[in-house]
């Protein structure tokens, strides 16, 4: 297999994997990616949140006034810039964000020990070095 059939493997592989964990979810994907920014980045503005999962304003946008109507997230002023506004996870939004991740992980967790030898489970833990390092090097970092 050359690299570029391997490269389209991969993708094809990681993204039905992806989806199909997705399906544990209870809140809808760019709900639960907004969350997770906040959770890794801090506060974020919606433009901030837009650029980094790659999707336009106004869908960023939809997602955090879901957010902020469950009180998931709140806002605040943006201390350097009064037109924007600055969002916060709350700890409601902490909960519920690792209840998803505790969910998607107790599912994955049981098909890995369900389908997969021993052997196959230190290949995979062998592999996730390797993922990272791709996503790093595809995200520019």
């Amino acid at each position: 297999m050359d690299e570029n059939q391997l490269a389209e493997e991969l993708r094809l592989t990681v993204g039905r994997l992806v989806r199909t964990v997705r399906t544990a979810d209870k809140m809808p994907p760019g709900e639960a990616a907004v969350l997770g920014y906040l959770d890794r980045g801090g506060p974020l503005t919606t433009a901030d949140i837009a650029q980094q999962r790659r999707v336009s304003h106004q869908s960023a946008a939809k997602a955090v006034k879901e957010l902020l109507a469950q009180g998931l997230v709140r806002a605040e002023a943006h201390p350097s810039d009064g037109r924007k506004v600055l969002l916060h996870l709350t700890p409601t939004g902490s909960g519920r964000l690792a209840e998803e991740r505790r969910r998607r992980a107790d599912w994955l967790g049981t098909a890995i020990n369900d389908v997969l030898s021993s052997d196959e489970r230190k290949t995979l833990e062998a592999a996730l070095p390797l993922l990272s390092r791709l996503t790093t090097h595809l995200n520019g970092e």
